[in-house]
């Protein structure tokens, strides 16, 4: 981050800045955008949609956005006619009309949470060390400096497979780790114990996505008693694999992510939602694995890119959470922007599973209770209305291989031969190394 930024966003932090902290030789341009950023927000106001709700002796406030609709529970929380204006609720309320505007609308959106891991996590981390530097210099108190959004980095992406066969191979491996990436990790150990709302999982805990799944998600995010839905954005792509879990979530780059930590809310083209209906039950010879990849190849000739996707229908209801949050982190194959499954009993039954409080999960239950988030898959009637809709048959999913390279070059097993026949046969599919290179094929197979 450059000098000039590192100003910007420390001032941009601070509340009470000391006198002498602007006397910096900014730009008039620079100064006007540093006021822009401090000017008073409005009051909320949706604020007489916010209501009381009764758990186990507790008092909880939520935002009661069952009489509009729970996708825009960020937005009407967040209003303050400043970073969300209520005009931005009224593109969201009005989605039927606005989703075909050419060029699209723009609508703002603030997610509860970032995760990183530690790859593209480190330089956010090191940025806000920066301005704690700077924030030092201009005289303020660098302790204020840290995340308005709660960060999560956890640390999954330095290992390296050096020993192998061995009963002490992973404790090698792990300490060829810590040799090797000793400067890195020694500046996150400080981070960690430096910065408030900031947690930073060491390394040796799992991968980021199935530590964000089993511990770190909250469902339903609990701030001085007042409620609202956990929404995550991360800086790897399969963030989205905590959609399986009713939560919605995607990857996004570094300047977005520190964006959101500094408190901004992310902008983003109103998209339209694709509701995708399972029905039927599987034959016994398909396994989890031939769902997946016929859905992503589905959804790859439906073409999905920047819209969101959620799963519906009976189908879902057989589904494990292990199911959906491997359908869900498979987004980037199938293009979309999210693969949501909204929760349901089976969603509160892996939360249990995976050691969440009693007492949590009858907040969270209560909460989806009280705002109709709680998705009965069997029903018809808590179906919601969406942009357009498609289905699968789950009895017609097949036995099936996928590759070599892609996932979407799905094969059923019985054409097996015939395929990979003909993958030999033809020098062009084996000198692109990958099939639907010939051009009369690229338009069944995308």
């Amino acid at each position: 981050m450059n000098r000039i930024f590192s100003k910007v966003f420390a001032l941009n932090l601070l509340q009470n800045v000391p006198d002498k902290c602007v006397n910096v030789n900014f730009s008039k341009l620079t100064f006007q955008f540093i006021r822009s950023l401090t000017k008073k927000r409005g009051p909320n106001p949706f604020n007489n949609y916010r209501k009381t709700l009764e758990v186990a002796g507790k008092s909880y406030q939520y935002y009661d956005i069952a009489q509009l609709h729970p996708n825009y529970e960020s937005a009407v929380r967040n209003c303050d006619n400043f970073s969300i204006k209520e005009s931005d609720v009224q593109n969201i309320l009005n989605w039927k009309e606005n989703q075909d505007v050419q060029g699209g609308i723009e609508i703002p959106f603030k997610p509860a949470r970032v995760i990183l891991q530690d790859l593209t996590g480190v330089p956010a981390v090191v940025d806000f060390a920066v301005m704690r530097d700077k924030v030092k210099e201009l005289g303020g108190d660098p302790k204020k400096i840290n995340p308005k959004c709660p960060a999560d980095l956890v640390i999954d992406h330095s290992i390296q497979v050096d020993f192998v066969r061995s009963a002490d191979a992973l404790q090698k491996n792990q300490d060829l780790e810590f040799e090797r990436n000793h400067e890195r990790f020694t500046f996150l150990k400080w981070g960690a114990k430096a910065f408030d709302n900031m947690l930073i999982v060491p390394p040796g805990s799992g991968i980021v996505h199935q530590v964000n799944l089993e511990y770190l998600a909250r469902v339903v995010f609990t701030e001085n008693s007042l409620l609202y839905p956990d929404t995550v954005v991360g800086t790897d792509s399969h963030t989205t694999m905590i959609n399986g879990l009713g939560i919605v979530g995607w990857g996004v780059g570094g300047i977005e992510a520190e964006a959101v930590m500094l408190g901004q809310s992310i902008t983003m083209l109103l998209p339209k939602v694709v509701g995708y209906k399972l029905y039927g039950e599987l034959n016994e010879y398909a396994t989890s694995t031939d769902l997946v990849l016929t859905i992503t190849k589905h959804l790859r000739q439906l073409g999905v890119v920047g819209k969101f996707v959620e799963f519906y229908g009976p189908g879902v209801a057989a589904l494990s959470l292990a199911d959906r949050a491997t359908i869900a982190n498979m987004c980037p194959e199938y293009g979309a922007t999210v693969g949501h499954f909204p929760v349901d009993s089976n969603s509160l039954d892996y939360l249990r599973q995976t050691n969440r409080s009693e007492e949590q999960i009858q907040v969270i239950e209560s909460y989806l209770k009280a705002t109709k988030q709680l998705r009965n898959y069997t029903s018809e009637a808590t179906d919601p209305v969406f942009s357009e809709t498609v289905g699968l048959d789950l009895s017609t999913v097949v036995s099936s291989v996928s590759g070599p390279k892609r996932p979407n070059d799905r094969v059923s097993v019985v054409d097996m031969k015939r395929d990979f026949t003909e993958c030999l046969s033809n020098k062009l599919i084996l000198l692109a190394s990958y099939k639907n290179f010939v051009k009369n094929n690229y338009e069944t197979k995308i």
